[in-house]
């Protein structure tokens, strides 16, 4: 491994331990944004059925 893959490595461990570190210190909030992006996910998975519905129901 060169110079540039052992500090990618560190600086990746870093990054992982501050993340993991910041959705400690902050998780209600993080809670709160999973339920947030749970229900786009659904919301969207929705439109695409109503879209996909009608295109088969037109056929």
């Amino acid at each position: 491994m060169d110079k540039v893959g052992v500090i990618s490595l560190i600086v990746g461990i870093i990054l992982c331990a501050l993340g993991g570190y910041a959705i400690w210190a902050f998780l209600p909030q993080v809670i709160i944004a999973v339920q947030g992006l749970i229900g786009i996910v659904v919301l969207l998975a929705g439109l695409m059925m109503v879209v996909f519905g009608i295109l088969i129901f037109k056929d």
